[in-house]
């Protein structure tokens, strides 16, 4: 079975634009989803970064916004270079087309290795650690059939279930999700894999700044391009309190497929992922389980061209004036401790969106705002 993928479609950034972005995602108080907003609302990074102050003051921020330099910039894009690597924005044509789509996607995205594997169609392959034989070797069995079917596996480059998988794709096609930056694979012990990988088929991707060290809480955002890159996860020995369950939800969420090996009761590896057969997971005892369930996702035009570029000069519109005092009021006396849907804000203060949107960006940027699941917000206490 040949698949073949989302092709290549977007338009590549200037150097300039890629420098403004980078500024812009390593600007404080600025993630993905804020970065999406700003560009939206402004039409260029560039436009963007000149408002950052002006929003952190409209917000009610007392401290001076981190704007990250040109030179910053220009420097991790030299250290990129150096180091065989690049970064892609979302808009471009080597972005993978199934993360383009999720809540949150990585404006930019660091990678080493052959772009083609980002381009098919995609598993996740996930599980514990500390993973018994039999499951390594049922790792490594549906990692090879199925890489072997045409798709690209991806995992978290961990010990155990993850190592497993991608040791047995190096040949098809590989994804190493990383935690840290490109510079920092963690564990030490899988440098040497990690090298195979993007010396072959395979490729290495992250969203953290080069020199990154991985933290417990960046795993979270690393199980989450795994989610989002693949078109189903399939878990294979996950104890009930594990991130292999935390990269399940994001799937589910992303409306992936979710895939579980049923193990022993006895096994407390096996609890959580018996728990995601209780809850609707596919039952999966072979390779053919995962490709008959995915087949038809599969197609060229599963994912549609994503509009997120910069605007030509002849598309650029004016910018409406911000929302005044007693409007902002208004929006802000809207929000408290409990997370709401920005819809409700709307319908609430009845205000234009632009108002609402606009007045969160500056909470946002002030430190202000919290940004859940689902695209809930909530108000956080100003300092």
């Amino acid at each position: 079975m040949s698949l073949g993928g989302a092709g290549r479609t977007g338009i590549a950034l200037t150097e300039r634009q890629r420098i403004a972005w980078l500024r812009l995602i390593r600007s404080d108080n600025v993630g993905p989803a804020t970065f999406r907003d700003l560009i939206n609302h402004f039409g260029t990074a560039e436009t963007a970064l000149a408002m950052l102050p002006e929003l952190s003051r409209r917000g009610g921020s007392t401290r001076t916004v981190r704007i990250a330099t040109e030179s910053e910039a220009e420097r991790e894009l030299e250290t990129a270079r150096r180091f065989g690597a690049s970064f892609i924005g979302i808009g471009e044509p080597d972005y993978p087309p199934a993360l383009r789509q999720i809540d949150g996607a990585p404006p930019l995205l660091a990678v080493k290795g052959n772009l083609k594997a980002g381009l098919k169609p995609a598993i996740g392959i996930v599980g514990s650690r500390n993973a018994s034989i039999s499951g390594a070797k049922f790792a490594a069995m549906m990692a090879r059939d199925t890489g072997r079917a045409g798709y690209t596996i991806i995992s978290g480059l961990a010990r155990g279930i993850d190592t497993s998988a991608h040791q047995a794709s190096i040949e098809t096609g590989t994804i190493a999700a990383m935690a840290g930056g490109l510079d920092q694979p963690y564990p030490p012990e899988n440098i040497g894999l990690l090298k195979e990988i993007w010396d072959g088929t395979g490729l290495a991707i992250s969203e953290m700044p080069f020199g990154w060290e991985p933290r417990a809480r960046d795993f979270p955002r690393r199980n989450r391009l795994i989610a989002g890159v693949a078109l189903g996860v399939v878990v294979i020995e996950a104890a009930s309190r594990s991130g292999s369950l935390i990269t399940a939800r994001l799937a589910g969420d992303f409306g992936r497929l979710v895939f579980a090996v049923p193990g022993s009761p006895l096994d407390p590896r096996c609890h959580g992922t018996n728990g995601l057969l209780k809850d609707g997971a596919i039952v999966t005892t072979e390779a053919a389980d995962i490709l008959e369930a995915l087949a038809p996702l599969s197609k060229i035009d599963l994912f549609s061209p994503v509009q997120a570029r910069e605007p030509t000069q002849d598309e650029e519109k004016p910018l409406m004036l911000p929302p005044d005092d007693a409007e902002r009021s208004r929006i802000v006396d809207a929000l408290g401790p409990t997370p709401v849907e920005v819809d409700d804000i709307i319908r609430h203060t009845e205000l234009p969106a632009s108002s609402v949107y606009l007045v969160l960006l500056e909470l946002d940027i002030a430190g202000r705002l919290h940004r859940h699941a689902g695209g809930l917000v909530s108000l956080a206490a100003l300092d």
